[in-house]
């Protein structure tokens, strides 16, 4: 219903052999900007997802990532998928795609009704084809969908707020697939960075083990987490306490390439 995951994985199949491939949540797929690094000589492709945890990663990568061939993965790692149980992104992935062995192994092991629902109803309209005939719009509910899997969220400006502290409780189960899939990358020789991308300072500053979580994820790989390396204003550059406006993603996707060409990652023909 939103998110634009049916226009996505329809494109998802015909894509092939991009420079980069972006996953993650919504992070990322309102975060990196196609038509930003087609600015700078790079083909990417977002397969991104709402709430996608790492065991829905894993599944939509089983997919797609020979297809989509790409000579870099960027995973958004916001923490919070990390602490889900991953109901709300497998039934996005469910009412969208089509249900293979993998994806009825995911949905079984999560042991939910309301995963098992949709899974069955998944399977019926998969059977008799009821999806022959649905086309996505490409703009509803201020959203407008851009080719290469990124979403367009019509301009607007958060008001800040404060929170009371918190800390993330991460989900064991979650961990141990993400760590999976970066033993996959690395058996494949697929290179792959890790980003975080920024959320509103004042949301970000409420969590008392950011940098518990920042060394967790240095222990896997080249990581840079955005939060402590661009400067955003929490109401010029976000249009929530999570998601960057298109002012803000300008300026993220920018700074991402600048640090991945000075750091010889990639080469921008700019």
């Amino acid at each position: 219903d939103y998110g634009h995951m049916y226009s996505r994985i329809q494109e998802a199949k015909s894509t092939r052999d991009v420079d980069i491939l972006f996953l993650g949540s919504s992070l990322s797929y309102r975060g990196f900007d196609p038509r930003i690094f087609r600015s700078y000589g790079f083909e990417t492709f977002n397969l991104g997802s709402s709430a996608q945890t790492p065991l829905q990663t894993r599944v939509l990568l089983k997919r797609y990532l020979d297809s989509l061939n790409p000579k870099l993965v960027v995973y958004e790692v916001f923490p919070g998928p990390f602490t889900s149980d991953g109901i709300e992104s497998s039934l996005d992935i469910i009412a969208n795609d089509d249900i293979d062995f993998e994806l009825f192994k995911m949905a079984v092991s999560q042991k939910h009704i309301k995963v098992m629902n949709a899974l069955i109803f998944g399977i019926y309209r998969d059977w008799f084809n009821r999806d022959k005939d649905y086309k996505e719009d490409i703009t509803k509910n201020g959203d407008t969908y851009v080719d290469g899997g990124y979403v367009q969220q019509k301009m607007e400006y958060f008001k800040k707020a404060t929170y009371g502290k918190d800390k993330y409780g991460f989900n064991e189960k979650q961990l141990e697939v993400f760590e999976n899939i970066i033993g996959s990358f690395k058996e494949k020789k697929i290179p792959y960075v890790l980003v975080q991308a920024p959320i509103t300072r004042s949301k970000y500053d409420s969590f008392i083990n950011n940098s518990e979580y920042d060394e967790f994820m240095k222990s896997h790989g080249t990581y840079y987490n955005f939060n402590d390396i661009v400067e955003m204003d929490d109401t010029l550059n976000f249009y929530d306490s999570h998601h960057l406006n298109q002012n803000g993603v300008d300026c993220f996707d920018e700074r991402l390439i600048e640090l991945l060409d000075e750091n010889g990652i990639i080469k921008s023909e700019s």
